[in-house]
């Protein structure tokens, strides 16, 4: 406290120190933060703190401006991928002996069911790690299979087309296949019959699944006898199967079965059966 009972006023730079400044050469090689020296009554604890801080705020400031510049001088070039992660880089997908994909012993592969045109199948080969492609057996019994091309699948089982697959794509183009076939969507359709001669509508007619189309039921579906029509001779004619059965005709009398209903006379039909009807010789 001073003599008067006042407390001592806490300054900062007075305008002595102004005067100071304004009037003292600066020292030689002395920076700008101390360019004079101040009188003693210029160092109050106010004003050392506050050009300390100055002088680290500055420090600081400069640190950062030298940062930039160094970081700005580094050549950058576009085509240079940024530094990777420190991670093991997975391993390049190889097909040689002894390579094992996955485990196949959860799949079974069909080897009942025959398949069929129109049937929809997916197939996959492990070694590719690719997603199962779905293919469609093609009205002449083949699927296009990839790198093999066509191949016969009608009446052949998942399992023995795999089989057969498997050796095709070994022989050539892996060390390894490992062939997955599996039935994907049925043919509603078993086949087709075609209707012939004296009928209202000469075609095709398609057999669905688990029917029994009979001869005298395919002439109603195809819109029934013509005029001239000879009913008592009608013809049913069936190709030579690929199991190495022969040729057959039968010669049914629809007048019998359709009229008389003695249906036991009728024959069942199957895919690619002909029905032909013929006209009578004498028309009236």
């Amino acid at each position: 406290m001073r003599a008067d009972g006042e407390a001592p006023k806490v300054r900062g730079r007075s305008s002595v120190c102004r005067e100071h400044d304004e009037n003292r050469e600066p020292r030689l090689g002395a920076s700008p933060l101390n360019a004079g020296v101040w009188p003693r009554e210029c160092y109050n604890p106010l004003f050392v703190q506050t050009r300390r801080t100055t002088v680290k705020t500055a420090w600081i400031a400069l640190l950062l401006m030298a940062g930039a510049v160094a970081l700005a001088q580094v050549p950058w070039n576009s085509n240079t991928p940024p530094p990777a992660a420190n991670f093991p880089a997975p391993a390049a997908p190889t097909n040689h002996p002894g390579t094992v994909y996955t485990n196949l012993s959860g799949y079974v592969p069909d080897d009942k069911y025959k398949l069929r045109i129109g049937d929809r199948v997916s197939l996959q080969i492990l070694e590719d790690r690719d997603l199962p492609k779905s293919l469609v057996v093609a009205d002449s019994g083949e699927l296009d299979v990839p790198y093999v091309g066509r191949v016969t699948a009608a009446d052949k089982t998942c399992k023995q087309l795999a089989n057969e697959l498997k050796a095709l794509l070994e022989r050539e183009y892996y060390y390894r296949a490992s062939v997955i076939i599996a039935l994907d969507a049925a043919n509603r359709f078993l086949g087709r019959i075609y209707v012939w001669g004296q009928v209202r509508n000469q075609g095709p007619i398609d057999i669905a699944v688990n029917e029994n189309l009979t001869a005298g039921k395919a002439i109603l579906r195809a819109g029934g006898f013509a005029d001239f029509a000879n009913k008592k001779r009608v013809k049913v004619v069936r190709a030579a199967g690929a199991d190495g059965a022969a040729r057959q005709n039968f010669e049914l009398n629809m007048v019998d079965i359709l009229e008389k209903g003695k249906t036991d006379k009728d024959v069942v039909l199957q895919p690619d059966d002909f029905v032909i009807v013929p006209s009578r010789l004498i028309n009236f």
